[in-house]
């Protein structure tokens, strides 16, 4: 079974690098293009939206009630039971989805009022605030249809046509900004348009993956049928334990809006790369193990449930402490090579390195997060993820207040750092303490040897690695030397590491073997 976890998590981390290189290539564009300023912060909070919807509905909360319910048709039904299952969901969700979307729209400038306060004090750019959110917010609509597709998908063992979806969103923000945006009176408007469009581009893209599977929906009206309301009692709990890292986000952005004017865009460009081996890693993670655990816990397999989780937690670590050894030790070349063109300036760039390390330093928290919610929505259990949820969202809002004075925008992301840590610490010790999760052997070892092998890179690039070289540099030398130092940092890592003993068949080889339940 973990040979299948490492190939299913292979593709999605694939065809997620593919759309994460598009989004930077999108978010180079928008800086070259627009700048830091209050327009970029007003499509920055407007994008938020979606953008969190997006998050939350794609790779969250609706996989997370979604996968288990249909996992256990797939595994339990014929093939009519399932089909009418997936009619009746897509026509529910519909049309509650449509509902949503029209209150969104009308109450855009509210949204806006909650989400970026300190805008109202700034006319245009509240008033632009509002119109670009009414123009992106449809985006609701068809991404939540685009993850409930993407669910029937990676239920039947098809992995890659929903993680390649994504890309399309970049490739549709990259073509307004070219060619939409110099036609529009304020060019920023096309960003949003590109968004919308986005939207109904993906939705296309999934239906002959379902049309081969026989499963393309027919939308079907139905709120009594059981696997819809189990659905839905599954969702509202689904949605907050699984946002909450994305919840802490916008509560940023919400006080980010009263500190110096490019504060917002600060955070979302120095999010974007901590978003990067989050989203290879971790989405990829959880996309590919939620099913078999699924699957497992159908099954009665309590053996191989927990053997699951311990492979998805070596990989967390494993890949997890490099990642965020190089967003620290190299926030600054990469900001520099990937936006220091034109309108975004030196002073961004030394900002934007401040919260960046201080996101990157909540990578591990953030990437465990989505694998140990895992653990609980394939067991059917929302409600405890919920719980801690709410006292870490608690405590993220308690640093907030007390780091953003001294450390204003960088303190907000620490805070959501340090948030994101005390919820897994919560979510692992209950799934340990209810014996769901049971460590195997070789976990000691197994840290000493990527801490070691950690230390060993830090090291290297903190003695090596000059920041102030960057600036001297044309575009051309600052990928070069960039890519360098990454492959100097995992070179040095995995060296240590094969140095200290640790082989690939101890991450990809077979579980364990029990035939309890």
């Amino acid at each position: 079974m973990s040979r299948q976890l490492f190939k299913s998590t292979v593709v999605v981390g694939s065809m997620t690098l593919i759309s994460r290189v598009f989004g930077f290539i999108r978010d180079m564009l928008i800086a070259h293009v627009f700048g830091v300023g209050s327009a970029t912060d007003a499509f920055f909070v407007a994008f938020k939206i979606p953008n969190f919807l997006r998050r939350l509905f794609a790779e969250g909360a609706f996989a997370h009630a979604f996968v288990p319910v249909l996992s256990d048709y797939k595994e339990r039904g014929s093939k009519v039971a399932l089909k009418q299952f997936i009619d009746k969901t897509a026509g529910t969700l519909s049309v509650f989805l449509l509902l949503i979307t029209v209150v969104g729209v009308v109450a855009a400038p509210l949204l806006i009022m909650l989400l970026a306060p300190g805008f109202i004090w700034q006319g245009s750019q509240y008033e632009l605030s509002v119109q670009l959110l009414q123009i992106t917010f449809p985006y609701l609509f068809f991404v939540t249809l685009v993850a409930f597709s993407g669910g029937i998908l990676n239920a039947h063992g098809q992995f890659a046509i929903p993680a390649l979806t994504p890309v399309f969103l970049n490739i549709c923000m990259i073509a307004a900004a070219i060619r939409l945006a110099p036609l529009m009176d304020e060019p920023v408007t096309a960003l949003a348009w590109g968004v919308f469009a986005a939207g109904l581009v993906q939705l296309l893209f999934q239906f002959p993956a379902l049309m081969r599977l026989g499963l393309l929906p027919k939308l079907r009206l139905d709120f009594n049928d059981p696997g819809v309301k189990k659905v839905t009692s599954l969702m509202l709990p689904a949605i907050f334990s699984v946002s909450v890292t994305q919840i802490n986000l916008l509560l940023d952005t919400l006080m980010a809006s009263f500190l110096t004017v490019g504060s917002v865009s600060w955070l979302y460009y120095s999010d974007r790369l901590v978003e990067f081996p989050l989203g290879i890693l971790g989405i990829a993670l959880a996309t590919a193990i939620l099913p078999n655990l699924s699957k497992s816990y159908a099954a009665e397999d309590s053996v191989t449930f927990s053997s699951a989780l311990d492979w998805g937690l070596r990989w967390v670590v494993l890949v997890g402490v490099p990642a965020t050894i190089g967003l620290v030790m190299l926030a600054e070349p990469m900001l520099s090579t990937l936006f220091q063109y034109h309108e975004f300036a030196i002073s961004d760039v030394y900002r934007t390195g401040q919260s960046l390390k201080t996101y990157a330093l909540g990578l591990l928290g953030f990437i465990l997060i989505k694998v140990l919610v895992s653990g609980f929505s394939a067991r059917g259990d929302m409600k405890t993820p919920v719980r801690y949820g709410g006292y870490a969202m608690l405590v993220s809002l308690g640093l907030n207040l007390l780091l953003v004075f001294p450390l204003a925008h960088a303190g907000l992301a620490l805070a959501t750092s340090l948030g994101a840590f005390f919820n897994a610490f919560l979510l692992l010790r209950k799934l340990h303490k209810d014996k769901v999760y049971q460590p195997e052997t070789g976990w000691r070892l197994f840290f000493v040897r990527v801490f070691f092998a950690g230390g060993i890179m830090a090291a290297a690039l903190f003695y090596f690695v000059d920041t102030a070289w960057w600036n001297d540099w044309n575009s051309t030398e600052r990928v070069i030397h960039l890519m360098k130092w990454i492959v100097i940092g995992l070179v040095i890592y995995m060296a240590t590491l094969l140095l200290t003993g640790l082989r690939p068949k101890h991450l990809t080889g077979a579980p364990r073997i029990s035939i309890s339940g």
